[in-house]
Formats: C-alpha cells, structure tokens, sequence
C-alpha cells in the first residue's frame, strides 16, 4: 500500500467517514472510528501494482474472477463494534463481484499490499488480522519494493508465512496462477534486481562465447 497518514486522533462515525471521502479526491481508510489518508507511492510502489494486476488480468480473461487495483474499496464488518473497516488494497481479486456493496467489494479471495517503510508493521499486522476475518478471503501476500521478497499468507496453511525470492516461482492458489518472481519485479529499480540482471547478462554473455568456440 502507499504511505498511511493517521488523521488528528479524534475518532469519527462511518457517516462522517464517507462525507471526507466525497469531499477530497485522497483515499482514506478507516479502521475503528479513525481515518488514515492514503499518500502516493513511489515509481517502484507503482510498477508492482502494474505487473501483479496486469499478470492477473491477463489470466483472469474469460473467467469469472476479476482483478482491480488501488481505487477499489473493500469493505470487511466488524461484529463486535457493529460498524464496518474500510481498506483500499493495493490489488484485489473478487470472484462474487454480483455481491459488491454498491461500490465496495466483500468477497475478496486475493488480497495484495506493497509494503513501504511506514506502513509495514500495519500491513503485517493490524491489516492482516482484519482481512484474514473475511470468510471468502483465500490468500493475502505481502510484496518488499526496496528488495526481492514476497510472503505469502493462505487460509489452506492456517496463515502460515510462505517467503519467495528471485529465482523462486510463485503460486497464487485462489486463482490458480503461477508465475516467476523476476516477472513480478520486472522493471523495479532495487539493488537486487540491479545484480540479477547484472549477473544474468553475463551469463548470457559467456553462453554466447561458449557456442561461438564451439562453433569454430
């Protein structure tokens, strides 16, 4: 997810909740009575969100399953306070989009956040134990932008942690995709997918030589 801001500590009712959202193009997410306001995120941030929807999208195409990304709204009741929490997921898929509330979802099977510095602790935390309540929700996976690692989190495995690396394929059970890591950070600028490219154009490099000495 991009950057959280809490708002002033003044808590407040879904009613007032949804008048700040009409009033400001800024997303906001409220857990609990208070608002976070949701700041943008950086070049890294945004290119994951591309390449995990995009990869989604295309394999989703013709089933009934459908991805979205960032400005969808989930909405996930909170029984014991009898108000709701309402999130903006970095991508999301629904499969009962026929049982959005209005322009909410409530089913999602596949929950993605992109971590940054400040909101890490919270998505790992707080923001997991929320999504994790919602009946359909089937995995939810954590993606590192300043390094190579994605955790994932299935219902299957009790929410047990799954961590993949480059060089590792990923699995995403709900849909039934699976994918490279490489594919995933495509184009993220971090030090590790700098040596990895560094280092798989050297091996291409000495492949190349290797069949031009054997050729001779």
């Amino acid at each position: 997810m991009a950057s959280a801001v809490r708002k002033p500590d003044e808590q407040i009712t879904e009613e007032e909740y949804f008048a700040l959202e009409k009033q400001t193009d800024t997303r906001h997410e409220f857990i609990d009575g208070y608002v976070y306001a949701m700041v943008g995120g950086s070049f890294n941030h945004g290119t994951l969100i591309g390449n995990i929807a995009g990869e989604i999208r295309n394999h989703l195409k013709g089933k009934p399953c459908r991805v979205f990304s960032e400005g969808t709204k989930v909405k996930v009741p909170n029984t014991q306070l009898g108000d709701s929490r309402y999130f903006y997921p970095d991508v999301v898929v629904d499969c009962s989009i026929e049982k959005a509330d209005g322009q909410m979802l409530t089913t999602p099977v596949l929950v993605v956040e992109v971590l940054s510095a400040s909101t890490h602790k919270y998505d790992e935390t707080t923001k997991f134990q929320i999504y994790a309540s919602i009946p359909t929700l089937q995995e939810y996976i954590l993606v590192e932008q300043s390094s190579v690692k994605i955790e994932v989190q299935r219902r299957r495995t009790h929410w047990s942690i799954e961590k993949y690396f480059l060089g590792d394929s990923i699995t995403f059970e709900s849909i039934g995709l699976t994918i490279a890591v490489e594919e995933l950070y495509d184009r993220v600028d971090n030090e590790e997918m700098t040596e990895w490219l560094l280092q798989k154009a050297r091996e291409a490099e000495e492949a190349a030589k290797a069949a031009a000495s054997d050729g001779e």
